[in-house]
Order: C-alpha cells, then structure tokens, then sequence
C-alpha cells in the first residue's frame, strides 16, 4: 500500500467517529507495509478520558515487541496531542504522517527534537472533518485537548 492509501484508511476511520457521534480523527499504524493496528477517537462512544485515535490504533494492533514499533509509521489525520506524542515516544515509533495540523498544532517539535520523522499532508478532507466539527462543538473539542476554551 502506498503512504495515500494509509491516510485513506486513516481518514474513513475519522469519517466513521463522526458517524458514531464522536470526534472526527483516524489513524492507523503502519508496519512491514501492512495495516496492524487502526483506530479513531472513541472518547464520546466509549466514555474514555483517553481513547484518541492514535491511542485507540495502538491498542488496537495489540501487544507488540519493541523492534515491531520501531520500524512502524503512524498515520494520524489531525497532529498527535501531548497524550499522544508521548505514547509515540515511549513505544519509539520513528515515523508519523500528519493529515493536517491547522486547526490543531500538537507535540510536533517535541516529538521532532527526540528524532521522529514528521510530515504533514496539509490534506483538505482532514482541515475540512476537523474545522466542521469543532464549529459544531466547541465544548466537546475544549474537552478533548484538556482546555476550557
């Protein structure tokens, strides 16, 4: 599969949080060229404190050795939160690819300065998913990155 079609699949899990009343953000993880783990934010369907989409990707492809992480890339359509990053640095996943980062810039150039390759697509579907739902609900965004407005 190419880089294109991982952001696809991380997209229409995006695609399929918004339908399900959550938050619009997709990611999958990529290792050997192959799907292994994919997820999207489930906070709201869940009633999770911590069910981002990249954290619900990594708990979905399981309990992996570390040399499966660090040959792994991440797709994430919106750029990794703190909580995220952080779950990125600690299993040494060395790549992450970033549908979009306007409507929210994460730990980019933390996770940068501890070495991982990042690249941001910019893409319009993931601007467009993101800015639509944070016009809808505003409270729900603030409460999905920890802030109050």
């Amino acid at each position: 599969m190419s880089n294109d079609l991982f952001m696809e699949a991380a997209i229409a899990d995006a695609q399929l949080g918004a339908e399900e009343g959550g938050i619009p953000i997709g990611s999958v993880l990529v290792y050997n060229n192959e799907i292994i783990g994919r997820g999207h934010n489930r906070r709201v369907q869940k009633g999770s404190s911590i069910l981002h989409g990249e954290m619900d990707a990594l708990e979905n492809a399981g309990r992996q050795p570390a040399q499966v992480y660090g040959e792994c890339t991440l797709y994430t359509t919106l750029s990794p939160c703190s909580m995220c990053s952080g779950a990125i640095l600690l299993y040494g996943i060395p790549k992450v690819i970033i549908g979009e980062n306007s409507t929210f810039l994460g730990e980019e150039e933390l996770l940068r300065s501890r070495g991982v390759d990042i690249s941001v697509l910019e893409d319009a579907r993931c601007v467009e998913l993101m800015t639509t739902f944070i016009q809808n609900n505003p409270t729900l965004w603030f409460e999905d990155i920890g802030t109050t407005s």
